[in-house]
């Protein structure tokens, strides 16, 4: 099917309410994904899912954004292969309308809407009702796909839960499975979550391995992932630590949670916001002032004490109702 391709996955055109800024850093992520794969010999692209974020509407503008972006990795390789995320579909339970429809009629990209096999690779769109159950079956070496698998992080902090479904001991028969979905890079055994294109918001702090990924499967050789270097940065930190000149916080494209932990007057605040957006091309400082912290008792075993995304994350999974969806309310959770 392929000899090297260069895969990446989850950019979500239209986030935050369509914003332009977000929006201009997917062209500007695809336009380096394409030139790192050129430079590395890709003759193949992959997308595996999510390539809009709303599910239920898309802005003209956002449509722009990504139809310029079909058409450059559509001419950037011989094949270009996409399939739909549960973004990217109107229902969540079917794939028979997606946003991402009229990529079909773009030169060089592939719409793969159904589960697909072609020599040893198997490409596996967002899974439909007892679909997961064919998975098991497939025989490809290596597969790709938007799977929602139980223990691992959908962000650097909440952990998917076991839904009963599709797990990571039913590929038996693959060597190597690329997954998009869960935004955080991470890998146990043989499952690969590749990791979104970049960070986009606060669950990613702190967490810049996002990028890409290249498989040279001709020449047998283990994944390689290479990360933007220019992607927009989230942290959180201190105001005493962000005013120390040697840990060069304050970067290019970054987002700044500043706790206030030194006296400051409201000038001064005004002034650091000022001068850091100014003379290190931050995007958004965001003060909050430090919390009081009460006095711990040393009798207490600290231990047994859970953490509140722990505790969040174990209420929403043991909600038990047909008008909820404990994934969706989990996800939302994990994108605050």
């Amino acid at each position: 099917m392929f000899d090297k391709a260069a895969v990446f996955t989850d950019l979500h055109l239209g986030l935050k309410s369509n914003s332009r800024i977000h929006n201009q850093d997917c062209e500007d992520f695809v336009d380096w994904f394409i030139e790192q794969a050129k430079a590395n010999g890709c003759e193949t692209g992959i997308f595996c899912g999510d390539l809009h974020h709303n599910r239920n509407s898309l802005n003209i503008t956002t449509m722009q954004h990504s139809l310029r972006i079909l058409e450059r990795l559509g001419a950037a390789f011989d094949q270009f292969f996409y399939f739909p995320g549960n973004h990217d579909l109107y229902y969540k339970d079917k794939r028979d309308v997606h946003s991402v429809e009229y990529a079909k009629h773009v030169p060089g990209i592939t719409v793969v809407n159904e589960m697909f096999e072609d020599d040893d690779v198997a490409l596996v769109p967002w899974l439909v009702d007892d679909e997961w159950k064919r998975t098991a079956k497939m025989k490809s070496r290596y597969m790709f796909g938007h799977f929602e698998l139980p223990h691992f992080y959908m962000n650097a902090m909440v952990q998917m839960p076991d839904n009963g479904e599709l797990k990571a001991e039913h590929f038996q028969n693959q060597e190597y499975v690329f997954s998009g979905h869960f935004h955080k890079r991470q890998q146990q055994g043989k499952i690969h979550y590749i990791g979104n294109a970049f960070p986009h918001n606060f669950a990613d702090a702190w967490d810049d391995a996002r990028g890409m990924m290249i498989l040279d499967k001709k020449n047998n050789r283990e994944p390689q992932y290479i990360d933007w270097p220019d992607c927009p940065k989230y942290r959180t930190v201190k105001l005493s630590e962000l005013l120390e000149p040697d840990k060069n916080i304050a970067v290019p494209k970054s987002y700044l949670r500043v706790t206030l932990d030194l006296p400051i007057s409201f000038e001064e605040a005004t002034f650091i916001k000022e001068t850091y957006i100014e003379q290190h091309g931050c995007r958004e400082i965001t003060l909050i002032p430090q919390k009081q912290i009460e006095e711990i008792s040393t009798d207490v075993d600290i231990e047994s004490f859970e953490s509140v995304d722990e505790i969040v994350s174990k209420e929403l999974t043991a909600i038990e109702s047909d008008s909820f969806d404990n994934r969706k309310l989990l996800q939302i959770y994990g994108e605050l």
